[in-house]
């Protein structure tokens, strides 16, 4: 059998003390069980296909497996889905700390709302879109930081499955549109993609255009949170500091710009229609 020469999983965080303990756990199972069968590390690589290095990673709890690691392993030494259960755990770690916490928030909201400045939407990201994106970043991440934060951007877009569906609501300036990160082909892709999210009855998409002479986002990224039992919480690079909020007057303040910077954006429609004339352009 080949040996595979990437590596199936990414790097632990270990400023993410969940994660480390999930991790460390599966590790140690995975160890154990290998050990009780009476199989070198070596051998082990060799039947689950991956190097012997990535092994002991794993079982060291400094590597993150993926699915099909756990499902051979689970193979290989005969635990009779015991290892492959383990699966539950690790997905709900194998996203940086900061990706989860978003994602939970966003799976339990019944209203979304973002104000983009500089980019795209996370949320409206294709995968090759937020590649490009993260890897244009200095200092550059490493190809390790990149896939996983790719991952997580793409399964944070699990909430436009859910039913019921939440009511979202964005509004993207116009440059980050017209710039073809990633090249021609990935922002063709990119703009399909916003069409067909936009198009969606729960989905509200506005385009600010750049020849405004009155914009009210010009204190940056907005958020904003809305929670079945009343509740919520919103974020602006530009108030309180950048930080998140929860307090009915600090919310007020947010919505209040949010509520602004929609009334000053292309309406839905005219959206669409200008993000359909891009198109047609590249």
């Amino acid at each position: 059998m080949t040996v595979e020469t990437d590596e199936p999983g990414w790097e632990v965080d270990p400023d993410d003390e969940w994660g480390v303990a999930v991790i460390a756990t599966v590790g140690r199972q995975l160890k154990l069980r290998r050990e009780a069968v009476g199989m070198r590390a070596a051998d082990f690589g060799v039947a689950v296909g991956y190097g012997e290095d990535l092994v002991y990673k794993v079982e060291g709890g400094k590597r993150i497996p993926r699915q099909e690691y756990l499902d051979r392993a689970d193979e290989v030494l005969g635990a009779g889905g015991l290892i492959a259960a383990t699966w539950e755990d690790v997905k709900k770690v194998r996203y940086p700390k900061k990706v989860r916490e978003l994602g939970k928030l966003e799976a339990k909201a019944v209203e979304i709302g973002g104000y983009e400045c500089n980019i795209i939407a996370g949320l409206l990201q294709t995968p090759e879109h937020a590649r490009a994106a993260i890897e244009a970043a200095q200092p550059p991440y490493s190809q390790d930081d990149v896939d996983r934060m790719v991952a997580g951007r793409i399964a944070r877009q699990s909430v436009f499955e859910r039913d019921p569906a939440p009511a979202i609501s964005f509004v993207l300036e116009e440059a980050p549109l017209r710039r073809p990160l990633g090249g021609t082909m990935v922002w063709r892709q990119q703009l399909e993609r916003l069409l067909e999210v936009g198009r969606l009855r729960n989905v509200s998409l506005q385009v600010m255009p750049t020849h405004r002479e009155v914009h009210s986002g010009l204190d940056g990224r907005i958020e904003l949170l809305k929670f079945a039992d009343g509740t919520a919480v919103g974020r602006c690079d530009g108030v309180f500091n950048g930080r998140p909020v929860s307090d009915p007057k600090q919310l007020r303040v947010l919505e209040l710009q949010y509520g602004t910077i929609r009334a000053q954006a292309l309406p839905p429609g005219e959206s669409l229609a200008f993000i359909e004339q891009l198109l047609g352009e590249t």
